[in-house]
């Protein structure tokens, strides 16, 4: 137990860790593309300067310096569109459309202007031109790259939720496991002590009808005990009389519940083999035919028809109560789903997991109608 607790805490140390190493990374990243972009700044306001001291050169002697010249045409990389004072437009690193679309370059410099601040080019206090430029393709990529961080991070973060979640269900799991393995070992004993009491009774000459009654619900109790020491565990499959086992389970329930319902069967004369572990499936019949007399309020129809082809084995399960919307045919076998105001709503998902799981058959809702009642259909592989 310590070791698995260790490791639990293990886990979530290392969850931490990768939640702060993610979080570091977008922190770094945002200031990263806040650098660069403060870095296209500096460059388009050299580019205006260079601009400026270009015409101071020529103002003066005529002659033109190689050093502003270089520093504009450096710039290759950035989008921009120069207005001058007479409010003509020319680009620069703009391949899409011609300098001479002005209409285009007016729309242009209005979108880099929300994008970036405006440079005015000034001299003398006289703006000469105004520079409106554009983020660079690397910076326009970069933009993206923090929410694709963002969206790991919450890829991430739905993993550890989902992580969270299976092993809390997993550790429900066990415990139920071990309770159904301990409450199984907890009936052994008065059952035992049943048993003898029992034969005692026989002993006494007590009417055998009343005996063979009590002998048939020890011998449901033995049952049941079996059902939950099997919980956890893979089951033993037998080759089985699908037809004897079904009716066993029937006519207990039969015998068992309010003259109010009629019980009827309906299964071809011949003997139908299939690989069953007869405690599991009786509780899948049971499971599903107090579903259906839950759904009749107790009173109503319970009827069980079984038919096979030469692959396949159906059992259907049909009950006359208040029926099913399409929208539930599914959600019904959902662990914790219930109608009733008190249930567990472990019924109908057990008797999925019996069949499905264990047995390698389908369970389904083959039919419902509203006050007609719902058809529940059993397929296993016939032998």
């Amino acid at each position: 137990m310590k070791i698995s607790s260790k490791q639990h805490v293990l886990r979530w140390i290392m969850i931490a860790i990768s939640f702060l190493i993610i979080s570091l990374i977008l922190w770094n990243t945002y200031r990263f593309f806040q650098k660069f972009k403060q870095e296209e700044r500096v460059k388009m306001e050299n580019f205006s300067q260079a601009q400026i001291e270009l015409g101071k050169i020529i103002d003066l002697n005529g002659n033109i310096s190689d050093f502003p010249l270089k520093i504009i045409q450096s710039n290759t990389t950035t989008p921009m569109i120069i207005e001058n004072s007479e409010g003509d437009f020319q680009s620069k690193n703009i391949q899409k459309h011609s300098d001479n679309n002005q209409e285009y370059l007016k729309n242009l410099s209005l979108k880099f202007s929300n994008e970036n601040t405006p440079i005015e080019v000034i001299y003398e206090e006289k703006t000469l031109s105004t520079i409106y430029y554009g983020n660079s393709d690397l910076l326009n990529k970069l933009k993206y790259y923090p929410f694709a961080l963002v969206l790991i991070f919450l890829l991430f973060s739905g993993v550890v939720y989902f992580y969270y979640k299976s092993s809390r269900t997993a550790s429900q799991n066990k415990l139920w496991t071990g309770m159904a393995k301990e409450t199984a070992h907890q009936i052994g004993t008065p059952l035992s002590s049943l048993i003898g009491w029992t034969e005692l009774l026989k002993s006494e000459n007590v009417n055998p009808t009343y005996i063979s009654e009590i002998e048939k619900d020890i011998h449901r109790l033995e049952t049941i005990t079996e059902r939950f020491s099997k919980i956890g565990s893979i089951p033993i499959l037998k080759t089985t009389n699908v037809i004897t086992a079904t009716k066993e389970s029937f006519d207990y329930l039969k015998s068992r519940s309010s003259k109010l319902i009629t019980f009827k069967m309906n299964a071809p004369d011949e003997t139908i083999l299939v690989n069953l572990n007869p405690e599991l499936f009786s509780w899948t019949i049971e499971n599903l035919v107090k579903n259906g007399i839950d759904a009749m309020k107790g009173k109503g129809h319970i009827a069980i028809s079984i038919q096979s082809t030469e692959a396949l084995v159906f059992i259907d399960i049909s009950d006359s109560g208040k029926g099913l919307s399409k929208k539930l045919f599914n959600k019904i076998f959902e662990t914790g789903y219930t109608s009733k105001k008190r249930g567990w709503g472990l019924g109908l998902s057990l008797s999925k997991r019996i069949i499905e799981e264990y047995h390698k058959g389908k369970i389904k809702v083959l039919r419902s109608e509203a006050k007609l009642g719902t058809t529940l259909r059993i397929s296993l592989k016939r032998l």
